[in-house]
């Protein structure tokens, strides 16, 4: 079945994520536990985002850049009491822990992958957090926060719908985890229904609608970049596009009429010319590089003879912490 067939004719767990409550296996998502005691030194100098003085319990979506200013991978970065944990997407899973080797010179820092020995579920749709309560599980104040829960770990990340909660925990555990939570009610969703629902709620995805030509003001996820934190790897170009205060293109969302497909590729067509390009796209919405003149929210443009409406993409919002090691 195609995305957009899966729109027209909403699977259980499409409809669950949009209405309910569902639960996805994000196991494949890219899992790297940074030790020792220059850690946060080496983390802050690597990513966009303010790593030092995090507390244990608290998180941050970060980009990590390269010399250039272009975006390499991005990543949840989870603080516990004596590691970091860099929650990425698959892709980005290998290249990414490379990158940070890269430049670990004399520094006291470990780098390992814990993917295989690691699960990662999420339970997501707008009453996951009633039916997390449901499952006595705890859900964490804050956006990104994360919380211990038994041999588990909750953070507050949603991958696709308005709302979630991220699990993670031990490999040998994870069909006990994801029998808990679909006894509490949540529907199984597969990778095709948070696809579907994820472009319709405009979150963009690395490797897909954001990649290693990218500069983070041209994703327009700036909760991603803390321009206060000091001198980072990319930083220059980041600043020098901050003090011109402009780009060539933003990446935007958009609307078609209900039930229409548009293929990622094609153009975006403002006032009759070309002005960018679909980057993913389901049934009545999607995600594309438009060029700055047209990027505005409430632009009407064309896409393949098609009238759209853009907006802009989403991050994550704030949800309704102390944490431990998984």
């Amino acid at each position: 079945m195609t995305t957009s067939e899966s729109i027209l004719s909403p699977t259980p767990g499409h409809d669950a994520l949009m209405n309910s409550a569902a639960v996805l296996d994000l196991s494949e998502r890219g899992r790297i536990r940074v030790t020792g005691e220059d850690r946060a030194r080496l983390l802050h100098a690597m990513s966009t985002n303010h790593i030092q003085g995090m507390q244990p319990g608290q998180g941050v979506y970060a980009f990590f850049l390269n010399a250039q200013g272009r975006i390499v991978a991005d990543a949840f970065i989870l603080c516990f009491e004596d590691h970091f944990l860099l929650d990425t997407v698959a892709a980005a899973r290998e290249s990414l822990r490379e990158h940070l080797d890269r430049y670990i010179i004399a520094d006291d820092v470990s780098l390992d992958d814990v993917t295989d020995q690691t699960f990662a579920l999420g339970l997501e749709g707008p009453k996951s957090r009633q039916m997390a309560a449901a499952a006595a599980m705890p859900g964490p104040a804050d956006r990104f926060a994360h919380i211990r829960w038994g041999d588990y770990t909750v953070a507050s990340i949603a991958a696709a719908g308005a709302d979630g909660l991220r699990i993670y925990g031990p490999e040998e555990d994870r069909d006990s985890a994801l029998e808990l939570l679909e006894s509490a009610g949540a529907i199984a969703a597969s990778e095709e229904d948070a696809e579907a629902v994820r472009i319709a709620n405009f979150r963009p995805l690395y490797g897909v609608d954001i990649d290693d030509r990218t500069i983070p003001q041209e994703s327009q996820l700036m909760d991603a970049v803390h321009f206060q934190k000091g001198c980072y790897l990319g930083q220059e170009i980041v600043e020098r596009v901050r003090s011109r205060g402009h780009v060539n293109r933003l990446l935007m969302g958009f609307r078609v009429a209900a039930g229409v497909a548009v293929a990622p590729g094609a153009k975006v067509l403002f006032e009759g010319k070309e002005a960018g390009e679909v980057t993913s796209a389901t049934a009545g919405a999607g995600l594309a590089f438009v060029r700055a003149p047209a990027a505005r929210s409430g632009s009407l443009v064309e896409i393949e003879g098609k009238p759209a409406e853009l907006f802009p993409p989403s991050l994550w919002p704030a949800a309704t912490g102390s944490s431990e090691s998984f």
